[in-house]
């Protein structure tokens, strides 16, 4: 399109103006994580009365979620495809539901109408002098629901980073503008103490020189990265990348020297961290955004040169089934790409791949606060188990590593009882010896 700039300026309105492309029982899409755009998000909710069954999907999100209140039952329904601390409650509620997925599976389900897409509302880059603008950052499954979608609505903004890869679009796929200067959501994580050091560490040890690693966003990962930075030759094949990847890309530990499917760059889905992230990504050629259907696709992560995955768990019982995103009956969150990026690191086709699961050997529990034990003799009843026995690998806590892979249920839950908690010990002991009729020592 040569005359770009009048499609642009025609189409161009103010949030409650482009919000009157939603119409009843329509599916509308926000783009992800950073790239929710919060200017047409609060337009949607002031204009409430004017939609009937409207119903709302996306993954994770920052946003004040208002149109999960229960106000507005009759105007939106969320259905989610990851739960967060805005979200989640209102489907333990009963009035909003969630979607269990696979993260690489998005390509395929809006492809097939599993996920609809009537209208997408993202936040993009202001576009260059050729008319493209930059999904930012947020490609992962905001590129998908874009090419499937009806109708789309973008907040331009020019704190949004260009990124490169598969993160352009022309104006002439975007339907309605609104210029919106905000600044972008930023997060941080407190300094990790002495016990995630101590699991950072662990994690640092199975983590050799040249391998491709995949880290996921929380205290846990960034101790990680600290304890990482003495490593050479890393690369990073990963669907989230934050600020300790930063840090090691800087400090030098990161050259993708080994990156196999994309040689010499860092390839990620989606990225979420502070304003130093965020100006890393801008115009970096050394990062290329994928859709999260190529970079979580087991497939493309077997065939990254010995691939290493972080990822943290809600609890492990003691014959190593892994529950990530729901405590219980309650719906925490979602699996998201943790399974796939396990799956695809234990398939890996040089055999050095590595699925670890990192978390500490107990927390508060999230309805009383009394401390618990993450590593337990059973799963709790209505949990989704997110890795089966099969898949899991290592287990990582303050108090070592459990390695899993090809032990017997027996070998399994002394190893998982040598990591856990010491005040929990006692009880996990006892169901050890109740379950295998056999007494429970020490391995080595």
């Amino acid at each position: 399109m040569d005359d770009w700039k009048k499609y642009y300026e025609e189409r161009l309105c103010t949030a409650d103006e482009a919000v009157q492309l939603i119409r009843d029982d329509d599916h509308v899409v926000f783009g992800h994580c950073i790239a929710e755009p919060s200017m047409l998000i609060d337009a949607m909710v002031r204009n409430a009365a004017s939609y009937k069954n409207v119903r709302i999907h996306h993954q994770y999100s920052f946003g004040k979620a208002e149109y999960t209140k229960p106000e507005y039952r009759e105007n939106f329904t969320f259905d989610g495809w990851f739960l967060t601390g805005n979200t989640r409650d209102a489907v333990a509620a009963g009035y909003a539901d969630f979607t269990p997925n696979h993260y690489y599976q998005a390509d395929e389900f809006f492809e097939k109408g599993y996920f609809k897409c009537d209208v997408l509302m993202t936040m993009v880059s202001p576009p260059d002098e050729k008319g493209y603008v930059s999904l930012g950052t947020s490609v992962d499954y905001t590129r998908s629901a874009l090419l499937h979608a009806d109708r789309v609505l973008v907040q331009v903004n020019e704190n949004m980073p260009v990124t490169y890869g598969d993160s352009f679009i022309h104006v002439s796929q975007i339907d309605r503008f609104v210029e919106g200067n905000v600044p972008l959501f930023e997060t941080t994580m407190p300094e990790p103490g002495e016990k995630e050091l101590q699991i950072g560490r662990y994690c640092a040890s199975l983590i050799p020189d040249g391998s491709t690693i995949s880290l996921g966003v929380g205290i846990i990962p960034d101790a990680v990265c600290y304890s990482l930075k003495d490593k050479r030759d890393l690369g990073v094949f990963s669907d989230m990348f934050s600020d300790g990847l930063v840090d090691l890309y800087e400090h030098g530990a990161i050259n993708n020297r080994y990156t196999t499917t994309d040689p010499g760059v860092i390839t990620v889905s989606f990225v979420i961290g502070t304003k130093h992230l965020y100006d890393f990504v801008d115009r970096n050629p050394a990062v290329r955004f994928k859709s999260a259907s190529y970079v979580n696709h087991p497939f493309n992560i077997a065939r990254q040169r010995q691939m290493c995955i972080v990822n943290s768990s809600v609890a492990v019982d003691l014959t190593g089934q892994i529950v990530s995103a729901s405590l219980g009956t309650y719906q925490f969150s979602g699996v998201g790409g943790q399974p796939s990026l396990n799956r695809g690191a234990t398939m890996s086709v040089d055999r050095r791949g590595r699925g670890i699961i990192a978390m500490t050997s107990s927390v508060p529990d999230y309805s009383t606060g009394k401390m618990v034990s993450k590593i337990t003799p059973f799963i709790a009843e209505g949990a989704e188990v997110s890795m089966t026995q099969e898949d899991a690998n290592y287990v990582v806590t303050e108090y070592g590593i459990a390695t899993l892979r090809g032990k017997s249920l027996e070998d399994r839950a002394r190893a998982l009882i040598n990591i856990s908690d010491p005040q929990f010990r006692d009880e996990l002991v006892e169901e050890f010896e109740r379950r295998f009729r056999t007494k429970y020592r020490i391995s080595r």
